[in-house]
């Protein structure tokens, strides 16, 4: 029972959950949403058919109906559950996670997340404890959908005019290749990748890790593309490369957003979310120069389209590449993103601006990235380093609610447990490369030499 994580359900299949599981999620799910339909869509994963079919047997086992959209990026699930009134849905995914993993993300009504604290926990300890799964007088049934039209019209509502443009895409073999050439069509792009194909023989569907984003960086370079975009396995993540192939920050997306809801569409001192490992250069910019009201919080979706509709947010996102929209039901969605996005680098180009200048102008920092250590005592660790550097210096903010975010003049730092994988993650920022280095040094000291964590 592994699987089941903060944000969703995901591990190896076979190993971590099985079909078992899967049935019985799907069997404990309407009385846990108190409904009797589900919506239920699937990524391309080779393991997603057995999964999808114990799944909806649990469901209409347990009395309720399945509307089946079949293959699906997950926002598409977010925008069938929000737009059409599910009171449940399942997205059987592991988002960017290598072929032999998967898993469901479960959402309620208006597409709010439903995390280990909000009812995935309930469900496991059903499953603990061997609650009873009596089929029922009269079974569900299932019924086949479509609503990709649906979501289709509502992306194009935001698509702008890209003619002077050469854009490069790279789409994972994963579930953005239902939308991008339509969304896309008659536009001056080339594609990488481009068949849905959930065994990713090209490179694993995680824009986050480097070597996955270099076939990318190539073909912008090689067609001299004013911008590369890259999407994520289930299409609910995007992550983009500036027109000298450079990979572009996630979180400083951010602040470039600000172009399009600010500039464009004449929002004012607009409410956006940030999380807790962003560069200081985004609320800079966002309150210096469109006198924004930031917010910082918890990094995962369970965590940020809930917190992003309590302060009635315009926007907002994460370093992993989600951004969220108040616009798409307080959600996440790579197309969308990516959509506004190229708006934007359409605008910037014909005032003679180019991405990489943007990029430049924004990027005030020295950042390290999030640097992974494998080590056992995750909260050990975390509380030396956190004791170690208040002690050799006065912190002038602290932040304790995601690992712990400390903040010095000049620099920052962040460390926190990953929710979905075995890791200690560090991130630190600084005004200077030397600052950089030295204080990356001093928490390796910490977490390699006291707690014998592995790089």
């Amino acid at each position: 029972m592994g699987a089941f994580h903060a944000y969703d359900i995901r591990g190896i299949y076979n190993v971590d959950f099985d079909k078992e599981v899967a049935y019985k999620v799907g069997y404990f799910l309407p009385a846990l949403l108190k409904t009797n339909k589900v919506l239920v869509g699937r990524d391309c994963r080779v393991s997603g058919q057995e999964i999808h079919d114990y799944l909806i047997k649990g469901i209409t086992d347990a009395g309720a109906d399945v509307d089946d959209i079949g293959y699906s990026s997950t926002p598409l699930v977010y925008f069938g559950t929000a737009n059409f009134g599910y009171k449940a849905s399942v997205q059987i995914t592991a988002s960017h996670n290598p072929p032999e993993y998967n898993g469901m993300k479960v959402s309620r009504e208006n597409a709010l997340p439903v995390g280990l604290d909000t009812g995935l926990g309930q469900i496991k300890q059903w499953i603990d404890e061997g609650k009873p799964t009596p089929v029922a007088a009269k079974k569900g049934v299932v019924k086949e959908i479509d609503i990709k039209p649906d979501y289709l019209k509502f992306l194009m509502k935001y698509k702008g005019d890209y003619s002077n443009l050469k854009i490069a895409f790279d789409l994972s073999n994963g579930m953005s290749t239902l939308f991008a050439k339509q969304v896309f069509a008659g536009e001056d792009a080339t594609y990488l990748f481009d068949d849905m194909d959930g065994r990713f023989p090209n490179h694993e569907p995680n824009p986050l890790v480097a070597k996955n984003v270099e076939p990318l960086k190539k073909l912008v370079a090689q067609i001299k593309a004013d911008i590369g975009v890259i999407y994520d396995g289930d299409a609910d993540r995007v992550m983009f490369v500036d027109d000298k192939a450079r990979f572009v920050a996630p979180d400083l997306v951010i602040a470039l957003m600000a172009r399009y809801f600010c500039d464009e569409r004449g929002e004012k001192n607009p409410r956006v979310l940030q999380e807790i490992r962003s560069s200081l250069a985004v609320a800079e910019e966002l309150t210096k120069n469109y006198n924004a009201d930031v917010h910082t919080w918890r990094v995962g979706r369970a965590f940020a389209a809930p917190k992003l509709r309590e302060i009635d947010g315009l926007w907002g996102g994460e370093l992993a590449g989600h951004y969220y929209f108040k616009d798409f039901f307080y959600s996440d969605s790579g197309m969308l993103s990516s959509i506004i996005v190229l708006r934007i680098v359409s605008a910037l180009k014909k005032q003679g601006i180019k991405l990489s200048d943007e990029m430049d102008r924004l990027t005030g920092y020295e950042n390290s990235g999030e640097i992974n250590y494998k080590v056992e005592d995750k909260k050990g660790a975390m509380d030396a380093v956190k004791a170690f550097f208040e002690k050799a210096e006065k912190p002038t903010k602290v932040m304790d609610f995601d690992g712990y975010r400390l903040e010095f003049p000049g620099w920052w730092f962040n460390i926190r447990p990953s929710n979905t994988e075995p890791y200690l993650r560090f991130i630190c920022e600084a005004t200077s490369q030397e600052v950089l280095k030295e204080k990356i040094a001093l928490a390796d000291k910490i977490i390699v030499g006291q707690f014998g964590g592995k790089r």
